[in-house]
């Protein structure tokens, strides 16, 4: 019988729920040794989910000795699982995780004192946990107040009160698709975007409509074309070292941009998660088109996903109270205690110092990349942490990825990121969570050693 897609309830995190329920299956004999899974795609559709999440899940699947990955075939229930799996702690051989874009963490940062001496002074004061209960769910006040602060250089001078707090940028994501469309309306993005956006329109039945990429990103012919054509509501933008592409949009384009979409009444979701990293960022659109734009910026990809904190600035405080409505109904708020750690690192400098640092391991990262794969198929941003690697004929994404699994590396192939065909066979490799420079260059030389042997690819004719 084939494994039904599921995720177990009480999981920390997605990923792990699904890992859990295919273990717990196993073991109940529900599947067994040799039943084939269906498709990730398909997964990821079931349980509404984006692509990425359910590829790390088979990686540590696999890792597990639960499932195993036959390239040209699918993947199937592993011969030898018999629900145990192999533990975290076993001591056997760890798939190496180039999925997940998450930044890297630097021994410069001092990350996890910070959060020891940070979270031992936030409670260290009166009243303690008291401090850090139920709160507004557009934010505490100093907490907007410090969302402010953080974001003044790229946006200048922003009224706190147009600022919502959030439990980081899917859930803000989310409640904006929620608050500025509508089932059926069509939301523009890019053609190849953040596979969290397509899950949202999926949840909240909104049109995705793509709109024609280069290196530079998003062209705005293309997005003028559309309005025409498809009247959009909203166009969804990662303006600064894009997902997956890693372009960065030009100003003259945002201004471009900005100008369309005055001219069709089109509002904007400026999604800005790397603007930080960047050593001279580009004047945000937000900054440019304040009264139509909607600026979501998350501290997950700049400093550590375990803040689960992004601040959204509104056209105004008006409609910054209408998204809090929608957060409470979701989310209901930012957690507090992570959020009073992000104000404190925000007021006393340790957030950009962190920034900083994950900049620097970034350009590290990306510099040793570059002496292992071809510049020419290969597009970066030196202080990014992902890049985006373009495949030779024949090779197609699917099953590049399928063969990067099968040697032990998960990555996210392009599939996972089309809004319409047709795709753009590439597959996006992320930095971050390798632990050691020699992991890392192992398994970059292992993906550039399956692009040079053509023959690796299915139905390849060589």
């Amino acid at each position: 019988m084939p494994w039904t897609p599921r995720s177990a309830a009480g999981a920390p995190t997605r990923y792990q729920g699904i890992v859990e329920a295919l273990e717990s299956d196993v073991a109940d004999g529900k599947v067994q040794p040799g039943e084939r899974l269906p498709p990730q795609r398909t997964v990821a559709k079931a349980l509404g989910v984006d692509l990425t999440t359910v590829t790390r899940a088979f990686n540590e699947a696999r890792r597990r000795g639960l499932i195993e990955a036959q390239s040209g075939r699918g993947t199937f229930i592993s011969g030898l699982a018999d629900g145990r799996g192999t533990s975290a702690d076993s001591g056997s051989e760890v798939g190496i995780d180039l999925s997940m874009n998450i930044p890297p963490q630097p021994g410069a940062a001092r990350m996890q004192q910070r959060i020891v001496d940070g979270m031992t002074e936030l409670l260290r004061n009166p009243g303690g946990l008291l401090r850090y209960s139920y709160q507004e769910s557009t934010g505490h006040p100093a907490d907007r107040q410090a969302g402010a602060l953080w974001l003044r250089d790229r946006l200048g001078e922003v009224r706190p009160s147009r600022i919502a707090v959030a439990a980081g940028a899917q859930a803000a994501l989310f409640a904006l698709c929620t608050l500025l469309l509508r089932p059926g309306e069509t939301l523009a993005a890019a053609a190849m975007t953040y596979p969290g956006l397509k899950a949202v329109a999926m949840q909240c039945r909104l049109r995705l409509a793509a709109v024609e990429i280069d290196g530079d990103g998003i062209i705005p012919e293309s997005f003028a074309e559309l309005c025409a054509r498809a009247a959009p509501k909203a166009l969804y933008v990662v303006s600064s070292i894009d997902n997956p592409t890693t372009g960065t949009l030009p100003l003259e384009r945002r201004q471009a941009l900005v100008e369309i979409a005055r001219r069709h009444a089109v509002r904007i979701i400026e999604d800005d998660p790397y603007a930080p990293l960047l050593a001279e960022p580009v004047a945000s659109i937000a900054a440019l088109a304040p009264e139509i734009t909607w600026h979501l910026a998350t501290l997950s990809k700049s400093a550590t996903p375990a803040l689960r904190v992004a601040h959204v600035v509104a056209p105004d405080p008006a409609q910054a109270l209408e998204l809090a409505g929608v957060l409470r109904a979701t989310t209901l708020m930012a957690p507090p205690l992570m959020t009073a750690l992000a104000s404190r690192w925000i007021a006393d400098g340790s957030l950009a110092a962190i920034v900083a640092a994950i900049r620097e391991e970034n350009r590290r990262r990306q510099a040793l990349a570059a002496t292992i794969l071809d510049p020419a198929m290969v597009a970066m941003n030196p202080e990014g942490p992902h890049l985006w690697l373009r495949l030779p004929e024949p090779w197609q994404a699917d099953d590049f990825a399928r063969r990067a699994a099968g040697s032990g590396i998960a990555i996210v192939p392009g599939s996972a990121f089309a809004v319409a065909p047709p795709r753009i066979e590439a597959v996006r490799l992320s930095l971050g969570a390798v632990l050691a420079d020699d992991v890392l260059r192992e398994a970059l030389r292992r993906l550039s050693a399956f692009m040079a042997n053509r023959s690796l690819a299915p139905y390849a004719i060589v």
